[in-house]
Parts: C-alpha cells; sequence; structure tokens
C-alpha cells in the first residue's frame, strides 16, 4: 500500500510540474506574441512618422506657396500673413526709458528698459509678475480687467528709482505683448478677434485693446503712451534683430509656435496703404494653422485634434510644439499597452488621463543616458504608476520619445526652409556672402537639447552648402524686452530725434 501512494505521489507530482512548464511555455509564448504586436505596432508608427528630405522639400515648398497666397489676399491661404505694421525694428541706437507689459496667460508681466545706444545697449532692465485673479479673467468685464493691469502698471512706475531716466517733457512710453488673436488696425491699435487660455470677458471681443488699456490708464492717473502693439513673436524678432542685424525671422518654439519675418513692402499685394519709408514690414505668419497634404499624419494626430478644443485648426502646430509632443506620446503607449499588453496584464489608469505626460517630462526621459534607464523607469512610476518596468518597455519608450520629437523637429526645419525660400535665401548666390540670422524662443527649442539638434541637423540637410550661411540663435524674452525696443523704434520722438 505504501509504495502505491509514493507512486501516486510521485505521478501527481510528475504532472504538477509538467503542468507549471506548460504554463510557462504558454505565457513565454503569450509574451513573445504580445512583444511582437508591440514591436508592429511601433514599427507601424515609425514609418507613418517618417520624414525623409523629398517629404520635407514638399512641406518647404507647400509653405512657400501658402505664404504667398496669404500675402495676396486676406483669407486667401490657411496662413493668415498678418500685417504687424512694424516697419521700424529696433537698430540698436535707441536711447531711454521704456516699459513694457505682456499679456498673454494667467501671469503678465511688467517691465522697464534704460536704453543707452549703440554703446551701452541695456542699461538696466527691471520685471514684475502679477497673478490674474480666476473671477478676473473669466466672467468679469473689460473695465475689471484693465483696472486690475493699469493699477498694477500704476504701482511698477512709482517704483522707478534713480536708475532709470526719463527726459524732462517727456511721456512714458510703452510696448504692449497681447499673445491673444487680434485684427492689427494700425502700429497701436487692433481689436480682439476671441479670446483663448482661459480667458472669457465677453465686452472686449471687437474692441480695441489698446484703447481700453489707454482708458483704463487715465482712470488710474497714469500718463503712458501705448506705442506699439504686438504678439510675442514679432517681440522675437525685435529683440533678435536689436542683438543681431542679420536677424531675418523668429520663431517660436515653446508651449505653442510661430513665426515672423521681415517682407519687403512692395510684395505684399494685400498691403493698401503708403509704402513705409523703411521699405520693409514685419510679417506674422501664424504658422501653426499651416496644413498640406505632405504633412505625415497618423491616426493619433487625427484623435488628438478630434478631442482638441479646436478641432480642424493648429493642425502644424499639433505636431511640433510643447504643448503636444508628451499628449502624441501617451496616446500611443496608451494604444501600446491596451492591444499589446506593453506593461503586462493591465493598463495604468493613469495612462487614460489626457495630457499627463507633460514635454518637459518626456525629454527628461529621451535624454536619459544611464544603461539601465532609471530615469525612465522613474518617470512610469512616478506619473504612470508603472512600479516595476522592465529593460525592454523603456527602450521602447525612449524610442517613441525620439520618433515623435524627430518628426517635430524635421517639420520645424521645413517650415524655416520655406520662409527661406520665400525670401530667396535658401541657396547660395555668386558674390553673396550675407548670414542670416532666426531668433528662436521657447523652452522647446532651449531646453530640449534632442529637439534643437535634430532641427539644426535636418537644416543641413535640406539646404546643402547654403546651410553655412544660415544661423539659428536662442533669443530670449522677445515678449518682454521685444516690446520694449518696439516701443522704442516707434517712438513719438523718434522724428524729433532724427531731425
Amino acid at each position: 500500500m505504501g509504495k502505491l501512494v509514493v507512486g501516486v505521489s510521485v505521478v501527481c507530482t510528475a504532472a504538477v510540474v509538467c503542468g507549471v512548464a506548460v504554463l510557462l511555455m504558454k505565457r513565454r509564448m503569450k509574451n513573445s506574441g504580445e512583444w511582437g504586436k508591440v514591436e508592429a505596432l511601433l514599427k507601424d508608427f515609425e514609418e507613418k512618422c517618417a520624414t525623409p528630405v523629398g517629404k520635407l522639400k514638399q512641406v518647404a515648398d507647400a509653405m512657400t506657396v501658402e505664404m504667398h497666397a496669404g500675402l495676396a489676399s486676406e483669407g486667401g491661404s490657411k496662413l493668415k500673413m498678418l500685417i504687424s505694421y512694424v516697419d521700424n525694428l529696433p537698430t540698436g541706437d535707441e536711447e531711454g526709458l521704456f516699459y513694457a507689459l505682456d499679456l498673454g496667460g494667467t501671469n503678465f508681466r511688467v517691465m522697464r528698459v534704460q536704453l543707452g545706444g549703440k554703446e551701452k545697449r541695456i542699461v538696466k532692465h527691471e520685471v514684475k509678475e502679477v497673478s490674474i485673479p480666476q473671477n478676473v479673467m473669466a466672467g468679469s468685464s473689460s473695465e475689471v480687467l484693465f483696472d486690475f493691469i493699469a493699477t498694477a502698471l500704476a504701482e511698477f512706475v512709482a517704483t522707478e528709482g534713480d536708475d532709470f531716466h526719463l527726459p524732462p517733457g517727456r511721456q512714458r512710453e510703452l510696448g504692449f505683448t497681447f499673445s491673444f488673436p487680434v485684427k492689427q488696425l494700425s502700429i497701436a491699435s487692433g481689436t480682439l478677434i476671441k479670446w483663448t487660455k482661459g480667458f472669457s470677458i465677453e465686452d472686449v471681443v471687437g474692441q480695441d485693446v489698446v484703447g481700453e488699456l489707454a482708458k483704463a490708464m487715465e482712470r488710474a492717473g497714469l500718463d503712458v503712451r501705448v506705442a506699439a502693439l504686438v504678439n510675442d513673436t514679432v517681440g522675437t524678432l525685435a529683440g533678435g534683430r536689436y542683438n543681431n542685424p542679420d536677424v531675418i525671422a523668429a520663431l517660436i518654439l515653446g508651449t505653442g509656435t510661430n513665426a515672423a519675418y521681415v517682407e519687403r513692402a512692395h510684395a505684399i499685394p494685400k498691403w493698401h496703404g503708403l509704402l513705409p519709408k523703411s521699405g520693409e514690414m514685419v510679417i506674422n505668419l501664424e504658422w501653426g494653422n499651416f496644413r498640406s497634404s505632405h504633412l505625415p499624419v497618423t491616426e493619433y494626430d487625427q484623435n488628438l485634434d478630434v478631442e482638441s478644443l479646436n478641432p480642424g485648426e493648429q493642425i502644424y502646430e499639433k505636431m511640433i510644439s510643447g504643448m503636444y509632443l508628451g499628449e502624441i506620446l501617451r496616446r500611443v503607449l496608451c494604444r501600446m499597452a491596451e492591444e499589446a499588453s506593453l506593461f503586462g496584464d493591465y493598463v495604468p489608469s493613469k495612462l487614460k488621463i489626457p495630457f499627463i505626460l507633460r514635454t518637459p517630462d518626456m525629454a527628461a526621459m529621451h535624454h536619459d543616458e544611464l544603461a539601465d534607464l532609471k530615469v525612465v523607469g522613474n518617470k512610469l512610476k512616478d506619473i504612470l504608476e508603472v512600479p516595476n518596468s522592465t529593460l525592454k518597455m523603456r527602450k521602447i519608450v525612449v524610442e517613441l520619445c525620439d520618433i515623435i520629437t524627430s518628426r517635430g523637429a524635421r517639420l520645424s526645419a521645413a517650415g524655416i526652409v520655406g520662409i527661406l525660400k520665400k525670401l530667396g535665401k535658401d541657396t547660395l548666390k555668386d558674390g553673396e556672402n550675407q548670414r542670416s540670422v532666426i531668433a528662436v524662443d521657447g523652452a522647446l527649442f532651449e531646453r530640449y537639447t534632442k529637439f534643437r539638434n535634430c532641427l539644426e541637423e535636418t537644416m543641413k540637410e535640406l539646404l546643402g552648402d547654403a546651410a553655412d550661411s544660415i544661423v539659428i540663435e536662442l533669443s530670449n524674452d522677445g515678449s518682454g524686452v521685444g516690446a520694449a525696443l518696439l516701443a522704442a523704434s516707434h517712438s513719438q520722438y523718434t522724428d524729433l530725434e532724427e531731425s
């Protein structure tokens, strides 16, 4: 009887071992099958995001065509090609005390700059940031908003100090950076088309924002003239030109993206006013709204667009800018988790929250150079609550970062080449040795090193030998200092000084 029990026990143990082995083999087969799905999704995404040089040249050509169309007539293109009325960019000769007001989000900044001409340049500048209460941003009135701004500005002016000098008998002048959609009417007037970025004050829409600010300053007992109304991209161009006379265009590559450039006034058919003395006019492309059949749009981009606050608009921006790169990554990871068990047998619930992956987090993972990709592991754990990611999983994340970022940077480069083509500066010309500088502001370009390096390398690919004469230069704080410089170059006292 004892022998029989032992025999049965051995048979049972063997059966259990055999069963476990079969289960492990099945799991391995399932895992390898699932991993094959992950790799297939990765390969498919990479192919759909591809930006070979031929495709990028088509994008650049399409940008040039749209620029021509937008200059020819209002509404003739997806690019608005807005006339900025800035026809005098800073030269470096500007002198005096100038203010700037930068309104573009939940905070606004007031700034003063003392300019000392060619020799001393920016002698001193001071900045103060003010947070706008939610009840002022939304549901209030024009008077409430602009009184709040004017009061803060008056308090700032009152702290001027002895280091800043306003010549006797002169009015203080200010550059107003207003980063919302505006129909510009002159260098110092423009009506608000619509609010964005969480602002909602109905009685401002359709009003001249400079007029509203002027009335509020008067109520606050403040004698300041608004000399220039600009957006942040035009401000970046002004700041870039002040520091480098070879600057011909400016780019914002941050949360959003845009471009502005210096056009010959006679090359703007829709301009019906007198030609400016300088013969030049700064054009604001609003290039985030560019679209072309040559853009490599994937299903992830399409779904992001449909679910966005502005479906069908800003397609180019949604493929390039810091607002969206991390969200594209989240969407691809979510699909891989759902359809190919990227993170094992469960889909992290945090992965389903839109915009939970920010582009700075994506950049940190992309820049991880540790052998075990520990930074990637920590980000997955801290943000998405994936406790135990494998090296294999982490490598997939880095590959996705590379695909998304490379596509964005390469498309940005194609857009720049489109502007250079419009200006005839995309090829080397005999006897010409002129450098052309593109001033760039924004955290995406400044802090995402792999994005920046990829953009610069792509410029070389697209331009060949002509790339040697094109310089991409970081230009910080165009929306602040740039606005003050434009107040200086459009000062009511400029003509007096020249005569």
